[in-house]
């Protein structure tokens, strides 16, 4: 490595590594950056993966930045390998090639991979949704007259659900827990949803979990506790995901549900940064509560504030969690993080749209749920994330009236 230059090195080229690397150049940074990826392609946006790429004639990938845009801003982009050491000692990554590369500051932004269901009887025809390749091959599966399982009724699991009935698969959902959505989203909202899913023909199974999985290559099997049996062409695993922390662990780094990282994204080591999937975090907005987000957007702003503070910046996250799911033409939203309120306003907005406001046991609003056709909750649910970054304790009649304008309370 003598005569190597250091510079910025990012490991994981999905949303939050590749909006850092760019972010470096926008930020008028001039060094070597190096971005690190384990597929072969540009660095994509994974939310498309379950929705439009799904559903469309022919998956596409979703690119962050074409070859050429890369190119123009000097980011060398290495792909198909990964990284497997860091050496923090001499400032260095190794990757699978065998090649060596030195740093100044790094970034780990490794993301997360599908949760494993650990049950014997899994085959080929159990699969998980994490990259382009698996979305490719989950497709080739969606049309008339197949029969497709889902095992998880999360943000996932739903979306692929909606998308192999667009494309006129027979679909059932199973999820051991009562309800489907139980991490986040509030059991008024999930009803909504579940009755849209069945109102497409989805059948749904909650409450009972799987005894065993029978999959010879050619159909899956799939036996209920309660006895009930569901046979398959395909089964698709969602039942959540795990940060990737194998080499952030083997260096040493301090693992805490993802890599631990302070409030400017820094590990347990001053020159290693981790954004995205793969860390854990304190959010400010909730008195310092350490958590770990799975959103595309916590992915892009994060990417973004890493790349601030690599170059000295200093600046701690402040931004309010964020997330979404669109559903046969309904949109979800929800701006913070429901579980930390204590009680619910409902706001109707008419067209079968509706907000739900938590509240903190002191008034202050905590966070916003919405659902509605299109884009009808989006602007209510913006205005709704800015009060709740300003602390805001609007009272809970002008919350459920249409009459009050949330822009005036963000005002007041």
């Amino acid at each position: 490595m003598i005569g190597m230059a250091r510079g910025m090195v990012i490991i994981g080229a999905g949303e939050c590594g590749g909006r850092a690397a760019m972010a470096l150049r926008d930020l008028r940074y001039e060094g070597p950056v190096t971005l690190v990826g384990d597929e072969p392609h540009l660095p994509y946006e994974r939310p498309p993966l379950s929705k439009d790429a799904m559903a469309s004639e022919v998956p596409e990938i979703k690119a962050i930045a074409s070859d050429a845009i890369l190119a123009e801003k000097s980011i060398r982009h290495i792909h198909s390998v990964q990284a497997v050491a860091i050496d923090r000692a001499a400032h260095a990554v190794r990757l699978s090639d065998g090649s060596v590369l030195p740093y100044d500051k790094l970034l780990l932004a490794t993301g997360s991979t599908p949760r494993k269901l650990p049950m014997p009887g899994l085959g080929p025809r159990c699969v998980y949704l994490r990259t382009f390749a698996d979305a490719l091959a989950i497709r080739a599966h969606l049309s008339a007259g197949n029969r497709i399982a889902i095992i998880g009724g999360g943000f996932i699991g739903l979306e692929l659900a909606a998308a192999a009935r667009k494309l006129g698969a027979a679909v059932t959902v199973i999820e051991a827990q009562p309800r489907i959505l139980m991490r986040g989203v509030p059991a008024e909202i999930a009803e909504i949803i579940h009755d849209a899913h069945v109102a497409e023909g989805v059948k749904i199974l909650c409450g009972d979990g799987i005894a065993s999985i029978s999959d010879n290559g050619k159909e899956v099997r799939i036996a209920l506790a309660g006895g009930q049996e569901i046979s398959a062409d395909l089964a698709i695993i969602g039942i959540g995901a795990v940060p990737v922390t194998g080499i952030a662990a083997e260096a040493g780094l301090t693992i805490d549900n993802g890599i631990a990282v302070d409030a400017e994204l820094r590990s347990s080591d001053p020159d290693i940064l981790a954004a995205g999937d793969c860390c854990s975090f304190p959010l400010a907005v909730y008195g310092g509560r350490r958590v770990r987000l799975e959103a595309w957007r916590n992915a892009q702003e994060q990417g973004a504030l890493a790349a601030r503070n690599m170059l000295g910046a200093g600046e701690a996250h402040a931004a309010v969690p964020w997330f979404w799911s669109d559903q046969y033409g309904l949109s979800l939203q929800i701006a913070g993080l429901s579980d930390e309120g204590r009680s619910i306003v409902r706001r109707d907005l008419g067209d079968g749209a509706v907000i739900l406001f938590h509240l903190a046991e002191d008034g202050r609003l905590v966070a916003a749920s919405g659902i509605g056709p299109g884009n009808a909750v989006a602007r209510d649910i913006r205005l709704a994330e800015m009060l709740i970054g300003k602390r805001a304790k609007p009272s809970p009649e002008a919350l459920g009236s249409q009459a009050f304008k949330l822009k005036s309370l963000l005002a007041a």
